[in-house]
């Protein structure tokens, strides 16, 4: 019985051991691959989120920001841009900044050598009109998306990760 109990609790030390960081990095590169597959997936099928954790501002002062509440959402034809900074004031959504949605056109994709993928479209809505231009890096789910205004200079970039409809917790102010 004694031996019995030396050889389980061995088996169970071995079950137990630590990663080498050789299998750690593996790991992770494998959790990374992953994660660009799906998130490329989703940008191919027109419904993604890019929660954002920081933003970006036009003479490049950078903010953090909670993710839920600052991204953009491409769903079928339909593409919503919210901003929402942990400000006392509400704001136009409700949420400290801005919320706008509208039809996008002009859907352009591709990828360099590298494997980045670049996405381009135009959003036209009651509160917007812009270029908005992703760019997910290989490698992982994160990506930068720039919104470019086509009434004013006031671009902004919001830097955060891309993820499946399904998958995306953001919670949507008020829009215009």
């Amino acid at each position: 019985m004694a031996m019995f109990l030396l050889v389980w609790a061995g088996s169970a030390a071995a079950q137990e051991r630590e990663l080498t960081k050789e299998e750690e990095k593996a790991l992770q590169a494998r959790i990374d691959s992953l994660q660009h597959a799906e998130a490329e997936r989703a940008i191919y099928e027109r419904a993604f989120t890019l929660e954002a954790d920081q933003v970006i501002f036009k003479r490049g002062e950078t903010a953090y920001v909670t993710s839920n509440t600052n991204f953009v959402s491409v769903e079928g034809d339909h593409a919503v841009v919210q901003t929402a900074f942990n400000i006392p004031v509400s704001g136009l959504n409700g949420l400290g900044g801005v919320t706008v949605e509208g039809r996008f056109s002009d859907y352009d994709l591709r990828k360099n050598k590298k494997g980045d993928l670049f996405l381009s479209f135009n959003v036209v809505g009651v509160g917007i009109s812009a270029r908005v231009d992703v760019t997910l890096y290989n490698g992982g789910n994160q990506a930068i998306v720039n919104i470019i205004p086509n009434f004013n200079s006031n671009n902004i970039s919001l830097r955060g990760v891309v993820l499946p409809l399904d998958k995306s917790r953001v919670y949507k102010g008020s829009p215009l």
